[in-house]
C-alpha cells in the first residue's frame, strides 16, 4: 500500500494584490480568483508543500497577463499564474 503524500488541509493566504492597468471589478476578480485557485489546489495539490509545511513570501517570475480580461476571466487566469508560482514554476521567495 502506497501512502499519499497529499496534506490533509491547504492553506493560502494572500496578503494583497495589486491590479494596476485593469479596469474591472475587483470583487467578481477576487471571488473568481478564489474559486480557481481553490479549484486547481484541489485537483492539483501545492508540489512546494508535498513535504510538509511552506511558507513563501513572493511569487515573482510570472507570465503577465493581457489588460482586456473581463473580471471572472482575469480573476482565473491569475490563479493559474499563482497556482504555477506554488508549484515550482516561476521565482519563489521564501
Amino acid at each position: 500500500m502506497g501512502v499519499s503524500r497529499r496534506p490533509a488541509a491547504v492553506r493560502v493566504e494572500i496578503g494583497e494584490i495589486v491590479l494596476d492597468g485593469f479596469g474591472v471589478d475587483p470583487v467578481r476578480v477576487s471571488v473568481a480568483f478564489e474559486n480557481e485557485l481553490s479549484r486547481l489546489v484541489r485537483e492539483q495539490g501545492v508540489p512546494l508543500a508535498a513535504n510538509g509545511t511552506v511558507t513563501v513570501d513572493a511569487l515573482a517570475g510570472l507570465p503577465p497577463l493581457p489588460a482586456g480580461l473581463s473580471a471572472r476571466r482575469l480573476g482565473q487566469e491569475l490563479a493559474r499564474a499563482v497556482h504555477q508560482g506554488l508549484s515550482g514554476q516561476g521565482e519563489v521567495t521564501p
